[in-house]
């Protein structure tokens, strides 16, 4: 439909393998059924029903997992079938739980909710609607697949934990330096040997453009937008100057810093301002704006096996 994907078609892939596999049954065994006598019949269909423990008369169902990210603007949320992302979804926190109720009324397969939050009591209350078995706040207590060698533990974001999680487990035996640019940007470094070491935390891209209408008397507040030129002619353009190439300098130094004292390394950027940032940096990085809510899912995958 000229590249629009609604709820339907987004789930009838699942619906077709089902059908799909249901025909491959009836196909090698309908040599074992045709020809039959009656009562040869109905011998050989209660023996295999109780070999197979009905598996092939039961209702089909698709597994999906649903993801949220509470972040400090936004609430982002995806849904999952196993690996694969099928939608994605970002709200105001004001329509968050009507919304919400929507997607899971169109995906009633969602059998978890992962929730990574910056704000746990508050997003608590807004899901008190579902059944406390479905849901799974992240916190300090999940168990992680790294060693975690920050030296204050305890005020370490969720959501930065939450992507080194999703660093070590998407790519494992490698340093990884994880940037999210976000209202804040931070830097999350886990080496090879899948230790969490540190990282930075600097303001984001409106952060800086509010501050400078915040904090002086003449300077406007302007929305995002990459400078014309490295000097700016102008007052805005001198702000989209400083503010986004200061930005870039900033992650470009890091990411140098990283890679004079690193080795077998990946450079992941996420955020609400990855891809606006990633046609603009000169390093080779793996920009992927989706990375905190497959990480959930990463996350879920790694604990439901390790339990």
């Amino acid at each position: 439909n000229q590249g629009h994907m609604d709820f339907q078609s987004i789930a009838l892939p699942s619906e077709l393998r089902y059908r799909a596999s249901h025909l491959i049954f009836l196909t090698k065994n309908i040599k074992l059924l045709c020809g039959c006598k009656y009562k040869m019949f109905f011998k050989f269909t209660k023996t295999f029903l109780q070999k197979n423990h009905l598996l092939y008369l039961q209702p089909h169902v698709t597994i999906m997992i649903l993801t949220i990210d509470v972040g400090n603007s936004l609430i982002k949320v995806a849904v999952f079938e196993q690996n694969k992302l099928l939608q994605k979804f970002i709200f105001e926190a004001d329509i968050f739980e009507s919304s919400l109720k929507n997607i899971l009324n169109t995906y009633s397969s969602v059998q978890k909710i992962i929730v990574s939050s910056v704000g746990a009591a508050k997003i608590k209350d807004v899901l008190s609607f579902i059944a406390p078995e479905t849901l799974v706040f992240i916190s300090h207590e999940t168990h992680f697949p790294f060693q975690n060698l920050y030296k204050t533990p305890k005020t370490l974001g969720i959501d930065r934990m939450v992507l080194a999680a999703g660093a070590v487990l998407a790519f494992p035996a490698q340093n990884r330096l994880v940037i999210d640019a976000g209202t804040c940007v931070t830097y999350d470094y886990i080496n090879q040997k899948n230790q969490y070491i540190g990282g930075a935390i600097s303001p984001g891209l409106r952060l800086r453009y509010g501050a400078l209408n915040n904090y002086t008397a003449n300077l406007p507040l302007l929305e995002t937008n990459f400078p014309e030129k490295m000097i700016g002619d102008s007052t805005q353009n001198a702000i989209h100057s400083g503010v986004v190439n200061g930005l870039i300098h900033e992650i470009n130094g890091f990411i140098a810093d990283f890679e004079a004292h690193n080795h077998n390394f990946i450079i992941i950027l996420t955020g609400g301002d990855a891809i606006f940032l990633a046609k603009r940096l000169k390093n080779t990085i793996f920009a992927n704006s989706n990375f905190l809510l497959e990480a959930l899912n990463f996350i879920h995958i790694y604990n439901s096996k390790n339990d």
